[in-house]
């Protein structure tokens, strides 16, 4: 009898690629734990999930995150959690923000940031780079975009957290994390309610200003909806970054040959990056929901079943990637699955990938060498998102 996989586990949330590897065997399609929610593990089923939005709707994603006693979530009601054509039309408002052009010009100030943020790291003893190196980077970068006031960017990746993984990690008993996440969500309509009414008077050189005046079928954002664009953008531009800068850090201290290599070799840089998000994807999972009775990976479920598509699993499939558990910077090709597929790719896919790629520049142009801290790696405890909660390092000059 196939055991029923708890995907919150301890064991799991360390390392759960071993956990990944029986489902694609065993139970490629199974109800797991938290929640009963259908696993989806293989890449070929991922991909059928992502590319058929008429059959395995978004709404997942506003069910997954609003549960009743959070009394709403303006991430649940953004373009992310909406199917074509809806989502198609607020996504025109913001796609040109994340374009190529966009991104070339943003790339100066990104590498400020992260210049600015690696010369602060102490050399020759042990710390917790999140802070300081990645979370520091994405929350300028975005913060930046947003038009928000510097001092609040460190309370925007806690805004993040509690609105995701804050949200669809809390047990029934848990009556103080509930608290948390309420006050996460007053807390962020709260603030971005107020930006928005300063930026109708003076508007500036920022996402809020533009969004503002935009207009959807010749008429403008409520202030729901703006907010809910804020929160999505916000969840976007820091979690991913965030995870992949801790990842990457990760991968080296695993494999210091790869240090030496990427210091002579900066060519590689994007190679690796790209590396970094298939072997470790920041997006582990994302919610769909059923729209009708289908068939998937041989179980035939009902309408309305609640689906985690297993971005993560479908990353390390042998079929797709062969030996997907060992890492190999020198794949070929671009890995695009881990910003998600179709009418959801990740608006914010090439910004991720050029933090990545100045960040890592800053810090080896600054250090020669990365080791592991005398403490254990901690991870976060959350079905939709991977990365560090805490990550000690030791960094030595160049």
């Amino acid at each position: 009898m196939t055991p029923r996989y708890n995907l919150l586990s301890a064991e799991v949330k360390t390392n759960p690629y071993p956990t990944y590897a029986a489902m694609r065997r065993d139970a490629p399609v199974c109800q797991v734990d938290p929640g009963g929610m259908w696993a989806v593990s293989r890449y070929e089923d991922v991909m059928h999930v992502l590319k058929n939005p008429q059959r395995f709707s978004s709404q997942g994603f506003r069910v997954a995150t609003n549960p009743p006693w959070l009394g709403g979530n303006p991430f649940s009601e953004s373009m992310l959690t909406m199917d074509p054509p809806q989502h198609g039309r607020l996504r025109v408002l913001v796609s040109k923000a994340f374009g190529v052009s966009a991104i070339a010009r943003l790339e100066k100030q990104v590498r400020a940031y992260s210049r600015e943020a690696v010369e602060a790291l102490p050399l020759g003893q042990p710390f917790d780079a999140m802070g300081p190196y990645a979370l520091r980077i994405p929350a300028n970068v975005i913060g930046g975009i947003l038009g928000v006031d510097p001092v609040m960017h460190p309370r925007l990746k806690q805004w993040a957290d509690l609105i995701t993984g804050g949200v669809t990690t809390v047990r029934p008993d848990e009556e103080a994390r509930k608290q948390l996440a309420r006050d996460a969500v007053k807390e962020l309509k709260t603030y971005f309610g107020a930006l928005l009414d300063e930026r109708r008077h003076s508007p500036g050189d920022d996402m809020v200003s533009d969004l503002l005046s935009a207009r959807v079928e010749g008429q403008s954002l409520t202030d729901d909806e703006l907010i809910a664009f804020l929160a999505l953008l916000l969840v976007g531009g820091i979690e991913t970054a965030v995870n992949m800068l801790a990842a990457s850090l990760v991968v080296l201290m695993e494999r210091p040959a790869l240090w030496a290599r990427l210091r002579s070799e900066r060519s590689r840089i994007p190679a690796f990056v790209e590396e970094v998000l298939r072997y470790e994807p920041p997006a582990q999972a994302v919610p769909r929901m059923t729209t009708e009775e289908v068939e998937l990976g041989g179980v035939r479920l009902p309408k309305g079943a609640p689906l985690l598509v297993l971005i993560g699993s479908a990353c390390h499939d042998d079929a797709q990637y062969p030996e997907g558990d060992r890492f190999d910077m020198d794949r070929m090709g671009p890995q695009n699955l881990p910003f998600g597929h179709g009418a959801h790719f990740c608006l914010g896919a090439q910004l991720a990938r050029m933090e990545g790629r100045v960040a890592l520049e800053a810090l080896l142009d600054r250090c020669g060498a990365l080791e592991r801290g005398s403490e254990p790696v901690s991870w976060h405890r959350t079905l939709v998102v991977r990365g560090p909660a805490t990550l000690p390092v030791v960094l030595h000059a160049a």
